[in-house]
């Protein structure tokens, strides 16, 4: 019971704290308490640990030169200031891997879990550095020049940003191992692919790859807009003060769907360098 109400007790100061510099909506300060106080409940602080790294850091940087990022954020669907269904998308997936390895340990979990991780901190970082590029972005199908904002669209600072933010998220899954993490001896899969070697290649490989599976679904299948006025597609259903046109994409094919399915790419391919790596 401990265990539980020290996870509700940390989950509540740092939602708290990024309620009031407006890093979360009402909703989403909610989901972040609940989510918080299970990863460290039903978890341990590795888990809890590794999504403080992917909030904190995306908070601070959703922040940095935020009046250079202040147009592109009118055509994203989700802005700086998270809801319920950004917290869930970028956090619920981990979540679930979270009670996966309580019902049934084993360190395949864990890869896992770094991978999907690893997956949402590239895409954020991805976003929120490569929107601070002086290049403009080109399409990741054609290669070809498109505006900034645009969804699937991909930077040379970006991509750089991207494979930083996975090998972050390895680092710091590597770091609160040696505290403690207390997976040495789960499961029957060996153990190397949790060395710092091991975990760099998981958290880089796992989270590139499943921030580019984003940026392809941004490309291809995302639900966008077209607005009246300036013509540019976006994300919203308003723009330039005006209702948008649907342009494209499947009705259910959301932001927070994008998010979702493209950190479970990222969880797979972390979970084939970690079984590959660990047998």
């Amino acid at each position: 019971m401990l265990h539980w109400l020290i996870g509700f007790a940390g989950a509540a100061v740092i939602a708290g704290l990024a309620y009031l510099k407006r890093s979360l909506s009402l909703s989403g300060l909610i989901a972040a308490v609940i989510m918080g106080t299970i990863y460290y409940g039903a978890g341990s602080a590795f888990w809890f640990g590794i999504l403080l790294v992917f909030f904190i850091t995306s908070t601070v940087l959703s922040k940095w030169k935020k009046d250079r990022k202040s147009e592109l954020e009118k055509s994203y669907a989700k802005t700086g200031t998270r809801d319920a269904g950004q917290v869930f998308a970028n956090g619920g997936l981990g979540m679930l891997i979270c009670l996966g390895y309580v019902i049934a340990p084993s360190l395949l979990w864990v890869y896992v879990f770094v991978g999907v991780m690893a997956t949402v901190t590239s895409d954020t970082w991805a976003t929120e550095l490569g929107g601070l590029s002086r290049k403009p972005p080109r399409s990741v199908l054609t290669g070809r020049v498109v505006p900034k904002g645009t969804s699937g669209g991909v930077s040379l600072m970006g991509n750089a940003a991207s494979l930083a933010g996975g090998l972050c998220i390895g680092l710091s899954a590597w770091l609160l191992l040696q505290l403690g993490g207390g997976f040495s001896t789960v499961g029957a899969v060996g153990a190397w692919a949790l060395s710092l070697p091991g975990l760099l290649l998981s958290g880089g490989i796992g989270g590139f790859a499943g921030a580019m599976a984003d940026s392809v679904l941004g490309a291809t299948v995302q639900k966008m807009y077209r607005c009246p006025i300036c013509r540019q597609v976006v994300e919203v259903e308003r723009h330039c003060g005006h209702d948008t046109e649907l342009y494209r994409g499947w009705s259910w094919m959301t932001n927070d769907a994008v998010n979702l399915i493209s950190s479970a790419v990222g969880g797979l391919v972390a979970l084939g360098l970690g079984f590959g790596l660990g047998t």
